[in-house]
């Protein structure tokens, strides 16, 4: 049996009898990648074929620095896109040369050359889309977050990758999500290694400002070695993963249960501490989580626990938690990871 059949099980029968909830959002209540309000209200005017929300949208965030919720927006925009293409297809009609149009279509267009048998090929010839957008908007990091992704997938060297990466810190030195393009460029499972990680991702972390997300940048590094290797890891560097997870503790723990800003670093720290077998500080973690479940960890194929078949990534949340919960009050006995390895995902690695 499965790791997520037998989590799945063990959730039913749960459900089948009356218990206490320890504190955990009800399953009804769990949103999967649920938008902020901000964001919610230009995709709901997207699905009408109706860009200026959007629009308004990306270019408040941007004449604000807000780059973090920049990054995301521009991201879940696109994802929007890649089945409702429609409204980005009439805003670049009717702006062609918008930076915020160009910025969306092009992370729409890296993600579709990702998915391609001809990676590689298909990213280099976005080589003049990218050059567009890093040069439309000249203090905006996300531009070249999208290059970093790009450069990764279309096998670009060190030393290419080195100045895109010089360039996207120098527009904002703890952006978060070029932090994590460089973690990946360094990880295993492309052009590093985990010790190559970890020391990129610590020291990242040592360096970044006390709320930033890039204080959890270590706990990614953990995941990726998590799925790498087989259980139990008893090495000497398995002493990190747990490094790792109280750095992001102490990160989660400065903003309130439930705040949808932290909600993938959670979620990802969550998904540590099962695996480190921390069952009742990962309990307090989805207690924090609330509401706010994100696709990545939890999504297949990289993101699935091991040994999980392909199944949607809310029903594993619920099923992880409610093992969470179990384990906690010490009725578990059925979480035994599998082995197996993560292999190179997407651009957004999952």
């Amino acid at each position: 049996m499965s790791l997520l059949r037998a989590l799945i099980g063990a959730v039913r029968s749960a459900r089948a009898a009356p218990r206490e909830t320890a504190g955990l959002v009800p399953d009804d209540d769990v949103l999967l990648d649920a938008p902020d309000e901000r964001l919610a209200p230009a995709l709901v005017a997207a699905a009408l074929a109706d860009p200026e929300p959007a629009a308004k949208l990306l270019a408040t965030v941007r004449e604000a620095g807000e780059w973090e919720d920049r990054d995301r927006y521009v991201t879940r925009l696109a994802a929007f896109a890649y089945h409702r293409p429609d409204w980005l297809l009439h805003w670049l009609a009717v702006a062609p040369h918008d930076p915020d149009a160009l910025l969306v279509s092009a992370q729409l267009s890296v993600r579709r050359a990702w998915e391609s048998p001809a990676r590689a090929e298909r990213l280099r010839e976005l080589d003049p889309v990218i050059a567009v957008v890093t040069g439309s908007a000249p203090h905006d990091p996300v531009p070249w977050r999208l290059a970093l992704d790009h450069a990764r997938g279309a096998h670009a060297g060190h030393a290419v990758f080195e100045s895109l990466w010089e360039q996207a810190v120098r527009r904002s030195p703890h952006h978060y999500g070029s932090h994590v393009a460089a973690l990946k460029y360094l990880s295993a499972q492309w052009y590093g290694s985990h010790r190559a990680a970890f020391d990129f991702a610590e020291q990242a972390a040592d360096d970044a400002a006390p709320d930033s997300l890039v204080r959890a940048l270590p706990v990614r590094a953990a995941h990726d070695r998590i799925r790498a290797l087989p259980r139990p890891d008893r090495s000497p560097g398995a002493s990190r993963l747990d490094r790792a997870a109280d750095r992001a503790l102490s990160l989660s723990a400065a903003f309130p249960p439930g705040d949808p800003w932290p909600a993938e670093v959670r979620n990802l720290l969550a998904y540590v501490l099962v695996e480190r077998e921390r069952w009742d500080e990962a309990l307090d973690e989805f207690r924090r989580i609330g509401p706010h479940a994100t696709s990545f960890p939890w999504g297949a194929p990289n993101g699935a626990p091991r040994g999980a078949v392909r199944e949607d990534p809310l029903l594993r949340f619920l099923a992880v938690r409610e093992r969470v919960r179990a384990e906690s009050a010490g009725s578990g006995g059925l979480w035994r990871p599998g082995s197996g390895r993560a292999g190179r995902g997407g651009p957004g690695g999952h």
